[in-house]
């Protein structure tokens, strides 16, 4: 049996539709209490924008025609102006203000583009950096199962040139796991690094009782952790190197 459709639906479409398009719709989510995400899904599956432009087009459509205002209509079909102000203030229809904000741009960009940057009419800078943190984040934790290397045996080979002719010979790529790992090491440290960039300037922007602060402060807890155990692991890492290199010499001199 399909679900009932939530009466709230309709009722959002026409308070938005009732203010032309410019009431926020966190406003409107507050007032019939809905999710702010719940309302831009509804926004987005029932097309509030191009039905909006549609009615907007439809008035423009039925306004009386500017030519035949102050005139007359005689029985032959004539005109006639009527006494009066011979030069009235005219009247412009009220212009949609979603085609004057995406106008130009909807000469060049396909429709998922323009319905992308509607959508983000209705977010504030602190949401889009928001945005932007959890990408990051979710890159950095599933980093560590794309690069993870098991142990210094851990060697990828992965061929790159096919023999061809007689004279011809497979060629492969290498990585040692040492390699593997330093690489791991340097993009992590690098995707952290801007992480944390990305959380200063939320924390700028953000207001103090946003309760996204708290989550930030246990992902910040999360990279120290991190960053600690990848020091960790490049003191460790550089003192297996000088042992190696003491021990070599010390062949070298036996």
């Amino acid at each position: 049996m399909p679900r009932a459709r939530d009466p709230n639906r309709d009722k959002a479409y026409e308070i938005w539709r009732e203010n032309k398009g410019e009431k926020p719709l966190k406003d409107i989510a507050n007032e019939l209490d809905v999710s702010e995400g719940t309302l831009r899904g509804w926004k987005t599956k029932d097309k509030w924008v191009s039905k909006l432009n549609g009615t907007l087009q439809s008035n423009e459509g039925n306004a009386p025609n500017d030519d035949l205002a102050g005139k007359s209509v005689t029985s032959s079909g004539q005109s006639v102006k009527k006494r009066g102000n011979p030069n009235p203030t005219p009247k412009f229809p009220k212009r949609n203000t979603e085609s004057v904000k995406h106008g130009f741009f909807s000469k060049y960009l396909p429709q998922e583009s323009l319905d992308i940057m509607e959508e983000m009419q209705e977010r504030s800078p602190a949401d889009l950096i928001w945005d932007q943190i959890q990408i990051q984040y979710a890159a950095i934790i599933r980093a560590q199962k794309i690069m993870f290397v098991a142990d210094k045996d851990d060697m990828a080979k992965e061929q790159t040139q096919y023999a061809f002719g007689e004279s011809g010979a497979d060629k492969y790529d290498v990585q040692f796991a040492w390699d593997r790992h330093a690489t791991f090491l340097n993009a992590q440290s690098r995707a952290m690094s801007e992480l944390r960039g990305l959380i200063k300037q939320f924390n700028e922007l953000a207001s103090e009782d946003d309760m996204r602060r708290l989550k930030l402060e246990q992902m910040k807890l999360g990279i120290e952790k991190t960053k600690a155990e990848i020091e960790t692991l490049n003191d460790d890492g550089q003192q297996e190197e000088n042992i190696e290199i003491r021990i070599v010499r010390k062949g070298e001199r036996t």
